[in-house]
């Protein structure tokens, strides 16, 4: 986590047994929250990503399966 990055003070609410148990395990429930926040926002921007570019995705797999790949690696038996 970058330390030079302002940091904003805000309010959560938050079950108590999770925050009981964060700080009987000697968490930092800031630094906890924020690295879910890190992983919810890194999720939903692939999401949105794979959403933005669904006709693209649906395009060339349907290429693939109607012609196959262009290029064919090496490690492929030809003969399967």
């Amino acid at each position: 986590m970058p330390t030079s990055q302002r940091r904003r003070s805000i309010n959560l609410t938050i079950s108590e047994d999770v925050i009981d148990t964060a700080k009987s395990l000697k968490l930092n429930a800031s630094e906890a929250a924020e690295a879910g926040l890190r992983e919810a926002i890194a999720r939903r921007q692939a999401e949105l990503w794979r959403a933005e570019n669904r006709a693209a995705i649906d395009a060339h797999n349907a290429r693939i399966a109607r012609q196959g790949p262009l290029l064919t690696p090496g490690w492929v038996d030809d003969e399967a």
